[in-house]
């Protein structure tokens, strides 16, 4: 039997502790469906933040902050497997080095698509850019709706916790830190 098969026979089983007919027509093809869908939401866990920077990084000039804000992601919480659903912003300030602005976002969704607490997923993102581009710095925000507290739990609809990793010059220097604050507090417009 090979892993599919068993992920299938799991979710059968856990089907039928809660009271279901795995056998009803709603129903039958639902282990595989269960089985493909967390495999697609898990696939972070196969995938290297290193690499997917080293893709895309090339010598620049550039000592400027570089922003990308509003970066949508779903994870699932490692207590619950329910949902989060947010938006990760990612600044870090280039040192001999950018990377491929298309990469920033792929970094978001390796540790989102693992089972995740947002705070561990906050400094995995700002350690992954410390680590592989060694930027002057990189600041890391993370806003996000946990489903484990509106589904079940204490039930608060529409709760949003914020985090944030700030390495290199983003927590040592106060300017740095209030531009990248302001720049991703400042209400988007659609009009570029």
């Amino acid at each position: 039997m090979n892993k599919e098969e068993e992920f299938e026979l799991a979710v059968e089983k856990v089907l039928e502790l809660l009271g279901e007919d795995p056998k009803r027509e709603g129903l039958l093809k639902t282990p595989s469906r269960v089985a493909k869908s967390l495999k697609f939401l898990t696939e972070g866990y196969q995938q290297n933040p290193t690499e997917i920077l080293n893709s895309a990084l090339f010598t620049s000039s550039n000592d400027e902050m570089v922003v990308v804000r509003d970066i949508e992601f779903y994870s699932m919480c490692e207590h619950h497997m329910l949902p989060i659903i947010g938006r990760a912003h990612v600044a870090y300030i280039p040192d001999g080095k950018v990377v491929g602005l298309s990469k920033i976002p792929r970094v978001v969704n390796v540790f989102a698509r693992r089972l995740q607490i947002q705070e561990q997923m906050t400094e995995q993102i700002a350690d992954a850019f410390i680590d592989t581009i060694n930027p002057k710095g990189v600041a890391v925000v993370v806003h996000a709706r946990h489903m484990c507290m509106e589904m079940r739990g204490v039930q608060k609809i529409n709760s949003t916790t914020v985090s944030s990793a700030l390495r290199g010059l983003f927590k040592s220097d106060q300017r740095t830190r209030n531009e990248f604050y302001n720049i991703i507090n400042t209400p988007a417009t659609s009009n570029f």
